[in-house]
Formats: C-alpha cells, structure tokens, sequence
C-alpha cells in the first residue's frame, strides 16, 4: 500500500449498501427472523475496517471508507458479513452475548464465511486519529492523562489517584 489518496468511489458505497442488505436479507431467511433494515454510515476513521453500534434504539454500522478503498473486494466479503453478524446476534440473543461468542461465530458459519475477529491489512501508512493528553500532577511527578479521563475530571465522575505515592491527581495549570 502506498499513500492514502485512494478514496471509496460513491459506486463502491452503493455497491457495500447493497452487499449489507443482501447478508440482512440471507439472515432473514436463514434465521426465519423479520429482521429490520439498519442504517450503513462511512464515518468510522482509525484502523477498524467496520463497527456495529447501537446508541440508545438506534442501530447502525459504520464502514471505514479508507480501509475499504484500500482492501475494497476483501472487506466486501468479510468485514460486511462480519457486521451484520454482530447485528443478527444483537436482535436474536440481546447484549449479554459475547461479542465474538458462541452466537456470533454460529451466524458467521451459516453465512459461510470464516468467523475471524479481525483482518491481516498492512494499515501502515493510514492516519490514526491520537487522542489528546493532558498533564497532572502529584506529589512524586507528572503524568498524563486521556482525553476521556480529564473530562471524567472536569465533569466531576472521577478521581485519580498515583499509583506510586497514592496522592490524588490534580491538572496542571
């Protein structure tokens, strides 16, 4: 792979939308389940090639537009089946099944391809989003802490303690 100037053509979306609904449509007869139709974004950024999400009542999937750009045909017939896999399970056993579990690679072989959990892509060379850091504080040193830690801070949902001198964490200024 050289670059990241490829992009997901507008007919290479179309054509994952319709592979998305085809695997929805084979679950339905293969489960005998009147599963709904479920939202397809291309918004997922980083490395993942695909995600399953369920936000509140909304269920979606989200397509990485540039790993598939990059691994079009391979993802198309693996991480599609993979997804929709994940959305079969959800709808038939609820959220307490694991989420490459027994439920899941059962959906994967009746679809008849291989339940793998993730793929051998060469993602060197892909931006990677970096989530941002934010100094602390205690009485031994500086540390550094996540975005999502520091607005648990800020919020007030969360404490932080050194896990060398025990003192609580508090922000630079």
């Amino acid at each position: 792979m050289t670059g990241t100037s490829i992009a997901l053509s507008g007919a290479q979306r179309a054509e994952v939308e319709d592979a998305t609904r085809a695997w929805l449509r084979r679950a339905r007869a293969l489960f005998a389940h009147p599963l709904p139709d479920i939202a397809v974004r291309f918004d997922l950024h980083g490395q993942s090639a695909g995600m399953y999400r369920v936000r509140g009542e909304r269920r979606e999937i989200r397509y990485n537009p540039l790993v598939f750009a990059h691994w079009y045909r391979e993802n198309l017939a693996d991480t599609v089946p993979h997804e929709v896999a994940h959305y079969v399970v959800d709808l038939l056993h609820g959220r307490s099944a694991r989420p490459h579990g027994a439920e899941w690679r059962a959906v994967m072989e009746a679809f008849g391809v291989a339940p793998r959990r993730t793929s051998d892509f060469d993602l060197s060379g892909l931006p990677v989003r970096r989530e941002r850091r934010f100094g602390y504080r205690c009485g031994c040193g500086e540390h550094q802490l996540s975005a999502t830690r520091h607005n648990r801070v800020v919020r007030g949902q969360s404490r932080y303690r050194c896990r060398s001198c025990g003192q609580q964490l508090t922000a630079d200024r």
